[in-house]
């Protein structure tokens, strides 16, 4: 399976835009010519790998001028929310649920740090809000199929932080909505999937 891209490694939890450093930003303007056309783009994997790889992708397109949305859609463990400093709900589950609307779950995040001076706006994220047990049930829901139409209408990018690869139902029902998904694993792990995906991110 090809390798697409390799991510240094961070020591923090910390991920907003404005803490990736120019070596972070090289390797996903990389991984952003691998994915060439692909305008919705689902990271699954490991650990923390699938959202640093997610959170990275996106500030990097936004910092190159294209107008990008960030959806976490792992709504078994968030961790989105508390990376980038942002308020943990409202969020994905619940504007699906019907108890926020779109305006409410919308958060702009102000891309910051080297290599963004082509920024012409924010990048804009969706938290997965309240963590739900639930997830299959609400992605093959109508209120999730607008919001996700929603976005890709919207903006020119949209990157999903996605679930875990262990969480197979999820995924069968995201995978067929991306244009491309990627396995994010760290350096030492397997990388014999059973899941089709577009290619490798591995966190050196």
């Amino acid at each position: 399976m090809k390798v697409l891209a390799e991510i240094p490694s961070r020591s923090s939890a910390d991920l907003r835009t404005g803490s990736l450093r120019r070596s972070d930003l090289e390797a996903f303007d990389g991984l952003l010519a691998e994915l060439g056309a692909a305008r919705t783009v689902l990271m699954t994997g490991t650990d923390e790998h699938p959202r640093r790889a997610a959170v990275g992708l996106a500030a990097a397109a936004a910092a190159a001028g294209t107008r990008t949305a960030l959806l976490e859609c792992n709504l078994a463990d968030p961790g989105l929310a508390d990376a980038l400093g942002l308020a943990n709900a409202p969020g994905l589950h619940e504007y699906v649920t019907g108890t926020a609307d779109v305006e409410a779950v919308l958060k702009p995040v102000a891309v910051a740090g080297p290599g963004s001076s082509a920024a012409t706006e924010p990048l804009v994220c969706v938290v997965a809000g309240r963590p739900s047990a639930e997830a299959p049930r609400l992605f093959a829901s109508d209120r999730f199929a607008h919001a996700l139409a929603g976005l890709r209408d919207a903006y020119e990018l949209l990157v999903i932080d996605g679930p875990r690869l262990v969480e197979g139902s999820s995924l069968s029902l995201l995978t067929p909505r991306a244009d491309a998904a990627l396995a994010c694993l760290g350096a030492r792990e397997p990388r014999r999937l059973s899941l089709p995906v577009a290619g490798l991110v591995i966190q050196s």
